[in-house]
């Protein structure tokens, strides 16, 4: 995990803010809440929140929709350069497209203690046996990640008190 400079911060929960609207895009779906966003040269490339149960797919997680679209958008799947924020740490899937995906540079919010293959569970961002490694930064806007997570596992626990709390 690497230091930020304050413009870098400023720039990161800015982005990540946007990863937090496509999150409730998923909450309002009746999705888990996790967004991401594609950036490369402070332009959006991709946004994607996760779809699993909208597309029946198990592959439909935030992080590979907005690589889908962002390599759509730059006409390569290699995505050099390009930053990913997303709300939550990403799982070994998705943590190996972002490998594949050559990409810049991981920005998440909240730690996956369960799945997370960015500093929790596994490192494969930094893992040197892969042919691409990138920087990480976690921890940007996390409470309001882990709130957003909460809050979607409790409603679907209670949903009375979900809805006391909405």
């Amino acid at each position: 995990m690497e230091p930020q400079a304050p413009d870098q911060a400023r720039e990161d929960r800015r982005w990540m803010a946007e990863a937090l609207g496509l999150a409730q895009r998923a909450r309002e779906a009746g999705d888990v809440p996790v967004g991401a966003v594609v950036v490369r040269e402070g332009e959006v490339f991709g946004r994607g929140w996760n779809r699993r149960e909208a597309d029946a797919d198990p592959t439909a997680h935030a992080e590979l929709l907005a690589l889908r679209e962002a390599a759509g958008r730059a006409g390569s799947w290699r995505l050099e350069g390009a930053v990913l924020y997303v709300t939550l740490e990403p799982c070994a899937m998705c943590a190996g497209a972002l490998v594949n995906a050559r990409i810049g540079r991981l920005v998440f919010g909240a730690m996956d203690p369960k799945a997370g293959a960015c500093g929790s569970l596994y490192d494969l961002p930094s893992d040197p046996r892969l042919n691409h490694r990138f920087p990480v930064t976690a921890g940007v806007l996390a409470g309001e990640s882990a709130r957003l997570l909460r809050d979607f596992f409790q409603e679907r626990r209670c949903p009375a008190q979900g809805a006391r709390n909405a």
